[in-house]
């Protein structure tokens, strides 16, 4: 115990070196400033992350797409000549390919026939109605004859019976023979037969006007309203020769878009049927992003705010500048074919992403062109509201 105690005050009473306390104090100092470094940098990324990083929100889960255009086949026919070839790039109404056009050229040849044919089975009508005018005006003339033919037999019928009752009178005074009493009596029986005649003629007259006038209508009913051009005759056969003049324009298969040929799916000498796949155009020029953000990312995100975007194509070297034109309506769990059921009893949640419609600026895509299917990064500045 005692050798313990005087150890101890030894110790206690020896003096610290000068390089010993020199390097505490250069310790302390140390901890000091990186205390204060590290306090800085806390503020400073507050700072930043206040005034800067929060109104910015950010994925590299996106990719580019478009529009493609589906070339199908119009009418059926054997494929004649093919003039483009995959990955070749096409302007709007270049032609791609041709379909053999024979029958087309024969239905068009077929619709001009008819066509001429309606139009002078048209004017015929016109035609016709002169010559059933001319037979109406006959018939009505006869009917004015007829009307003369009864006033003539009227006054013969008059005539005779009056000559019949002056002899009847006379012979009953003798005066008057029996013979002549005869004569008398057959020409007023005449007279009347005469005027029954020239009635039924006059009947029969007014049943031909009447015939007459029935053809013409008929015949009038047939270009009543319209000239030549516009009978429906006539227009029916126009849009049968404007189908097939449009079938044999379908024959030639032509680019519906600018864009690049992908997925061409046929070969000269194929016979293909109306609705075929052909191929497809990409309108790359209409190229946009598909950005796919967490969905605690979103709140702040609206239609038409400013976005950054990199390509993996060309690296950080090429920035495209777009805009916010949407967010989808939902995730794409919700549209695959087998939905997650969440109702189980096993249920994990998982962060789930919303796809967000990005529109590309049209110069930066010409000067770099993108494909579909790349991947993308997207920084979107949220602070504009």
């Amino acid at each position: 115990m005692p050798d313990t105690a005087q150890t101890a005050d030894k110790i206690q009473s020896t003096p610290i070196a000068p390089s010993q306390a020199a390097g505490n104090a250069k310790r302390k100092r140390l901890l000091t400033y990186l205390g204060i470094a590290v306090a800085v940098g806390a503020v400073a990324y507050g700072a930043y992350y206040g005034l800067v990083a929060s109104h910015y929100v950010s994925t590299d889960n996106a990719y580019v797409g478009t529009d493609t255009a589906q070339v199908n086949a119009l009418v059926a026919g054997p494929v004649a000549s093919i003039a483009v070839s995959e990955t070749q790039a096409v302007k709007a109404g270049d032609v791609l390919l041709t379909i053999d056009d024979s029958d087309a050229k024969i239905a068009v040849a077929q619709g001009q026939a008819a066509l001429a044919q309606a139009q002078r089975h048209v004017q015929g009508f016109y035609a016709s109605d002169e010559a059933l005018a001319g037979q109406l005006g006959a018939r009505q003339a006869d009917v004015a004859s007829a009307d003369a033919q009864i006033a003539a037999a009227q006054a013969n019928l008059s005539n005779a019976k009056t000559e019949l009752t002056r002899r009847q009178n006379l012979a009953q005074s003798g005066a008057v023979s029996q013979e002549e009493l005869t004569t008398a009596q057959n020409a007023f029986t005449q007279a009347q037969a005469a005027l029954n005649a020239a009635q039924a003629a006059r009947a029969q007259a007014l049943a031909g006007v009447k015939a007459a006038g029935g053809q013409r209508a008929t015949n009038a009913a047939q270009f009543a309203g319209v000239d030549a051009a516009q009978n429906p005759e006539v227009l029916a056969a126009q849009a049968r020769l404007d189908a097939a003049n449009l079938a044999l324009e379908r024959t030639i298969v032509r680019a519906p878009t600018d864009g690049i040929v992908s997925k061409k799916a046929v070969q000269v000498g194929q016979q293909v049927a109306v609705g075929t796949p052909l191929m497809t155009v990409v309108p790359i020029a209409r190229a946009y992003v598909d950005a796919n953000f967490k969905e605690g990312q979103l709140r702040k995100v609206i239609p038409g705010q400013v976005v950054e975007l990199h390509s993996d194509l060309y690296g950080k070297s090429v920035t495209y500048h777009g805009t916010v034109r949407g967010i989808s309506g939902g995730t794409g769990s919700a549209f695959s074919l087998i939905p997650a059921q969440n109702a189980s009893g096993n249920w994990i949640k998982v962060v789930q992403r919303l796809p967000v419609r990005i529109d590309l600026d049209p110069k930066e895509l010409k000067a770099h062109p993108l494909r579909v299917g790349l991947s993308m990064s997207a920084k979107i500045d949220t602070s504009n509201k």
